[in-house]
C-alpha cells in the first residue's frame, strides 16, 4: 500500500530543541538527578524512553535540593521559575521560542493596561504558563460562543495558544472585532501548526484515508485529526502501529499520514512500515515483489556494497588505471562485511533510527553474521592472491573496521575517559566510513601499481573521499534522534543540521569543480565530466531532504545509493564506447 507522508510530520522545532537539550544532558557525566518540570512533551512513548534514561518529570519542588531541572517546551508561569531558583537546582530552559514570544506579548501589553484574551485550552500546560505572565486582567476563551460571555473591556488584545486550530482562531477574532472594534490581534499560532493543518487539508482528493500519529492526550495531534475529519476523509488517530485498523485500511489504495509535533521519527517509521505492509486493493503481485526485493537489498546492505563496487570501477577510469574486477570485488566484500558486522556490534541506536532495519537484523541475524564473516574471509583470500602488500593492508583496515565499535578501555576505567571507543569521538562515524571507502577504492590499487598517473590519482582520491563523506554525513542527519538517545556525537549533532547541510553543499561544490576542471587543466581524462552526472544526483538527494520532497526511509536510501550505481554504469558505457 502507498503512503503519502506529510512533509512536516513529526517533531516541530520547539519539541526537537527540548528533546535535544534533555538528551544532551543525559549523555553528560554529571552528578545529581535530572528532572523536567512536568512532562517534557505530550507523548507517552517518549516519556517512557526518557524515564529509562533517568529523566524524571516533577510537578512540585518539595524535597528537591540537588540536580538539574529542565523547563519543558510548553513553558511555565514566572512564579514557578522563581520557586525553582529558590531551590538551588541548576535550571535549563527548554521553552519553545514561539511560546516565549507569546509570553513576552502578554507581559508587555498587560503592563500597559490592556486586558489579555487567550484563545486556548484551559488545562493545557502552555496556557497555564501564559496566564501567569499577565500583569493585569486575563480571560481564557475557546470558541466564538465564549466571546459573547466576556464583560465590557475598554482596552484588549488577543493571542492564541501556539497549537490552536487556525480556523477556530480566525472565527474567534472575527467575533471579537465585531464586539470590540479596537481589539489588538496577535496571530501567535506557530507556523509549524499552521502548515501541518494545511497539509492535512491538502490530502483531500489525493488519498483514501488519513492516519494521524501521536499521543492521544496531545492537543496539536487531536486538532490534526479534527482538521482531517472536517475534510470528509476517513481519519484514524493512532499512538503506535499496534493501534492501526488494518481491516479498514486494506480496502484502500493510498493513505495520507501526518504526525503531531511531539511524535518521534521512529514511531512514524513504524506506522509507515506497517501500512506499507498491507496490500492495497490495486497493488499487483509484481509491484509487491519489486518493493520487497528493493527493501531486502537496502536492509541487507547489498545495495551499499554494490554502490561501492560501482564507484571503485569508476574510480579506476578516473585515475587512468586499466579497470579490472579484482579491486571492485574486494571493495564490495569489505563494505558489505563492515556494514553488516558493525550494525550488530553497534546496534544501540538502530531501534530508534531505523526500526525496520533493526527488525530485519533480528530476523536474519544468523544469515547476516555468517555472510558478513564469509565476506571478510573471502576478501582476505582475494587480497592474498592480488599481493602480500594488499593482504596486509586489508587486514589492518579490516581490524580497524571491526574495533570501531568495540571498547578500547576496560569497563572499570571507562568513567574516567570520555571516549572509550573510536565511535565515541565526535564526528568520527562519517570520517571513518569515508576513509575506509577511499582506502579500498583508491589507495589499495595504488599499492600494487608499477606506475601511477599522480594528478589523476590525487583527483580520484579526493573525489571518492568527498563523495563518500557526503553520503555518510547525509545518513547521519537522518539518524540524529536515535544517535542523541544513545549518546553518539555525529557531525549533525556537533554542528547542527543546517550547518551540516551547508558543509555538504560546499563539499559537493568542491567535488564538482574537481570533476569539471580536471580535464580542462589536463589533470584527468574527460570521464571526469561524466562523473558530474551522479554528483548532480547526489546534490538532488540533498535538496530533496532539505525541501522535504522525500522522507528518509527505504526509498530515499535507495535513491542515494543509486547515484553510486550510476557511476559504475556510466564507467562501463565509457569503456564500451
Amino acid at each position: 500500500m502507498k503512503v503519502k507522508l506529510a512533509r512536516t510530520a513529526g517533531f516541530c522545532m520547539g519539541v526537537r530543541r527540548a528533546m535535544e537539550i534533555v538528551l544532551a544532558e543525559t549523555n553528560k557525566r554529571r552528578e545529581g538527578p535530572l528532572f523536567t518540570f512536568g512532562p517534557l512533551i505530550h507523548n507517552k512513548q517518549v516519556l517512557d524512553l526518557l524515564s529509562s534514561k533517568g529523566v524524571r518529570p516533577v510537578d512540585g519542588l518539595d524535597g528537591l535540593k540537588k540536580g538539574v531541572i529542565v523547563v519543558r517546551a510548553h513553558g511555565i508561569p514566572p512564579q514557578k521559575r522563581k520557586e525553582i531558583r529558590n531551590t538551588g537546582l541548576k535550571t535549563i530552559d527548554a521553552t519553545c521560542p514561539r511560546v516565549l514570544r507569546v509570553q513576552a506579548i502578554i507581559r508587555a501589553h498587560t503592563k500597559k493596561g490592556y486586558t489579555a484574551i487567550i484563545v486556548g485550552d484551559e488545562d493545557h500546560a502552555e496556557v497555564i504558563g501564559l496566564m501567569g505572565y499577565a500583569a493585569g486582567p486575563v480571560h481564557l476563551i475557546r470558541t466564538v460562543k465564549d466571546v459573547f460571555e466576556l464583560p465590557h473591556i475598554d482596552k484588549l488584545f488577543v493571542v492564541a495558544q501556539t497549537t490552536q486550530n487556525k480556523e477556530n482562531f480566525g472565527q474567534v477574532v472575527k467575533a471579537l472585532k465585531e464586539r470590540f472594534p479596537d481589539v489588538l490581534v496577535f496571530d501567535t499560532i506557530c507556523d509549524a501548526t499552521r502548515v501541518r493543518q494545511e497539509e492535512v487539508r491538502s490530502f483531500a482528493g489525493h488519498v483514501d484515508a488519513v492516519v494521524v500519529v501521536g499521543g492521544y492526550h496531545s492537543g496539536n495531534t487531536q486538532r490534526l485529526a479534527q482538521v482531517s475529519k472536517k475534510t470528509g476523509l476517513p481519519t484514524f488517530h493512532v499512538e503506535t502501529e499496534k493501534d492501526l485498523d488494518k481491516e479498514k485500511l486494506a480496502g484502500m489504495e493510498v493513505i495520507g499520514l501526518t504526525a503531531g509535533a511531539s511524535t518521534p521519527n521512529w514511531m512514524i517509521k513504524n506506522v509507515v512500515k506497517e501500512i506499507e505492509g498491507i496490500r492495497g486493493r490495486r497493488e499487483s503481485p509484481l509491484s509487491l515483489t519489486i518493493k520487497r526485493a528493493l527493501k531486502f537489498l537496502v536492509l541487507s546492505n547489498l545495495l551499499v556494497a554494490c554502490g561501492a563496487f560501482s564507484l571503485a570501477y569508476a574510480a579506476a577510469i578516473l585515475s587512468e588505471r586499466t579497470p579490472d574486477l579484482e579491486f571492485p570485488v574486494l571493495t564490495f566484500l569489505y563494505i558489505y562485511a563492515m556494514h553488516v558486522l558493525n550494525r550488530f556490534l553497534d546496534k544501540g541506536a538502530s531501534a530508534y533510527n531505523d526500526p525496520e532495519r533493526a527488525a530485519f537484523l533480528r530476523k536474519h541475524r544468523f544469515l547476516l553474521i555468517i555472510t558478513g564473516t564469509g565476506a571478510i574471509i573471502a576478501g582476505l583470500a582475494l587480497a592474498h592472491d592480488i599481493g602480500m602488500v594488499t593482504f596486509i593492508a586489508l587486514g589492518v583496515v579490516s581490524l580497524l573496521g571491526i574495533i570501531y565499535s568495540l571498547p578500547l578501555i576496560p569497563q572499570k576505567f571507562q568513567d574516567k575517559y570520555p571516549y572509550s571507543k573510536i565511535k565515541d569521538i565526535p564526528g568520527s562515524r562519517s570520517l571513518s566510513e569515508s576513509l575506509a571507502w577511499v582506502t579500498l577504492i583508491t589507495v589499495l590499487p595504488m599499492l600494487e601499481m608499477g606506475s601511477i598517473v599522480w594528478p589523476a590519482a590525487i583527483i580520484s582520491f579526493l573525489a571518492v573521499f568527498l563523495i563518500s563523506y557526503v553520503r555518510s554525513a547525509l545518513f547521519d542527519i537522518f539518524q540524529v534522534q536515535g544517535d542523541l538517545i544513545v549518546g553518539t556525537e555525529t557531525l549533525p549533532i556537533v554542528l547542527g543540521e543546517k550547518r551540516t547541510l551547508s558543509l555538504l553543499k560546499l563539499i559537493l561544490l568542491i567535488t564538482g569543480i574537481l570533476f569539471a576542471g580536471g580535464p580542462l587543466l589536463g589533470l584527468t581524462g574527460y570521464f571526469s565530466h561524466v562523473m558530474l552526472i551522479p554528483l548532480l544526483g547526489l546534490s538532488f538527494c540533498l535538496k530533496a531532504y532539505e525541501r522535504r520532497w522525500l522522507y528518509p526511509g527505504i526509498n530515499f536510501e535507495a535513491l542515494v545509493e543509486a547515484n553510486f550505481l550510476l557511476a559504475g554504469f556510466l564507467a562501463i558505457i565509457w569503456q564500451v564506447l
